[in-house]
């Protein structure tokens, strides 16, 4: 009995989409820096705002990870699984069940 290929397809970005996505982020941070800048407020409020803006960049990078994590393992466990049941299928003798 031939096993079937059960290789997960590696899903690749393309080189375009991987240039948009850093674009639109620098884009992104660098527009709402700009405007932080030019906010007729204080410094310190200026200061606040930044802040602000450099935690959620961190707290989004943080997040993105976790939830590739997360599918990751998700995908592994499947695999595991999916392994096990073959191998239960691949023990069982059709003729010693009749």
């Amino acid at each position: 009995m031939s096993r079937p290929n059960t290789t997960p397809v590696q899903q690749t970005h393309s080189g375009a989409w991987v240039i948009q996505t850093w674009l639109s982020f620098a884009l992104a941070v660098g527009v709402m820096a700009v405007g932080i800048y030019h906010l007729p407020i204080d410094g310190w409020q200026k200061a606040f705002l930044g802040m602000g803006l450099l935690f959620t960049i961190g707290s989004t990078f943080s997040l993105s990870k976790t939830v590739r994590d997360q599918h990751e393992q998700e995908r592994l466990t499947a695999r595991i699984d999916e392994a096990r049941v073959t191998k239960l299928l691949a023990e069982v003798d059709p003729v010693s069940l009749k």
